[in-house]
């Protein structure tokens, strides 16, 4: 009697566990949503103002550093990579090698941020930046341009900042053995989020970068 009702506490503890982390992912999934509503609206205000200026966006655009954009799209593209092999690891029950994925992870965000700013710098020095000297002289459609492009990106640097915290704390809890092999929801939804981040720049890339 004992065994069984032992057996019966393990298998409503098991279910209420598999509830959770379904929760937890609907949860991040939700709030994924959001963030997606989030940027399309930007987007939609990209595309208004690319029809309304269409001339003015391929000058403005020329501006930009092709090399330093496709670089930090490379960097966010393996990061995606390395992410996905540190949920693997984890879920295999290796955690050194989990750690040291999401540890090349962190670096590879560090590593953007570090390129974006150098990036924001050099736009910055030549006077280009919200009314500075250098937008004073350019069309209405420029300064839209210029406008877009400091509020997407910049928002997408917010959020690089904030998965990284993600990530930052996800390690924390697997080193701590708080998330391992059998529980691991956590890790994953910290991916989800950083897959987003990923996704957004490969939109945010072209369309202020590659403008023929």
């Amino acid at each position: 009697m004992s065994d069984h009702t032992n057996a019966a506490a393990g298998e409503v503890q098991e279910i209420h566990m598999h509830r959770d982390d379904f929760g937890s992912k609907m949860g991040m999934w939700l709030f994924l949503f959001t963030e997606i509503l989030l940027f399309g609206g930007l987007f939609i205000l990209y595309a208004s103002y690319r029809f309304i200026y269409p001339d003015a966006f391929v000058v403005a655009a020329a501006e930009l550093d092709l090399f330093m954009g496709g670089i930090n799209t490379v960097i966010l593209l393996t990061s995606s990579l390395t992410v996905v092999l540190g949920i693997v690891a984890l879920q295999k029950g290796h955690k050194k090698l989990s750690l040291s994925m999401l540890w090349i992870t962190v670096a590879f965000g560090l590593l953007f941020l570090v390129n974006k700013y150098f990036e924001w710098g050099a736009k910055f020095h030549h006077g280009i930046y919200p009314k500075g000297p250098a937008l004073q002289e350019m069309s209405e459609g420029e300064v839209m341009y210029f406008g877009l492009y400091y509020v997407m990106t910049g928002l997408h640097g917010l959020h690089i900042v904030v998965g990284l915290i993600f990530i930052g704390f996800v390690m924390w809890q697997i080193k701590k053995d708080v998330l391992t092999r059998t529980n691991f929801q956590r890790l994953e939804n910290a991916g989800l989020y950083w897959h987003l981040v990923d996704i957004i720049w490969i939109f945010l890339f072209p369309l202020f970068y590659l403008i023929h």
